[in-house]
């Protein structure tokens, strides 16, 4: 699982590759990597690399159709890295429980 989880935060680390599974999300049908080339000002092969990314983390799906290859985002993966964080979180409130409750002690 640990695995999973560093390849979706590897993929959304980039702020394109964020900004390419954006694009994704919102068009919420597939486009193709031209149609996705076309909304940034990095090649088409420096598009691809970043697609290849996300799909290794499991972000977005790639599918041929004719000599063209479509791509359609799915955030489902997102889950794990929420699953992961709430983890965490139970001690961040701890913490910020324990820092409230020593200032209300400690007011002047």
């Amino acid at each position: 699982m640990q695995d999973n989880i560093t390849k979706i935060l590897k993929a959304i680390a980039d702020p394109k590759r964020r900004e390419i599974f954006h694009a994704l999300v919102i068009a919420s049908s597939a486009l193709s990597i031209t149609q996705i080339s076309g909304q940034f000002e990095i090649s088409r092969q420096g598009v691809t690399k970043h697609i290849k990314t996300l799909q290794d983390a499991g972000l977005v799906d790639i599918t041929a159709k004719g000599r063209e290859r479509f791509c359609v985002a799915d955030a489902r993966p997102l889950e794990k890295i929420t699953e992961w964080a709430k983890f965490y979180e139970r001690f961040w409130d701890k913490t910020l429980n324990d820092l409230g409750t020593f200032l209300d002690n400690n007011e002047s």
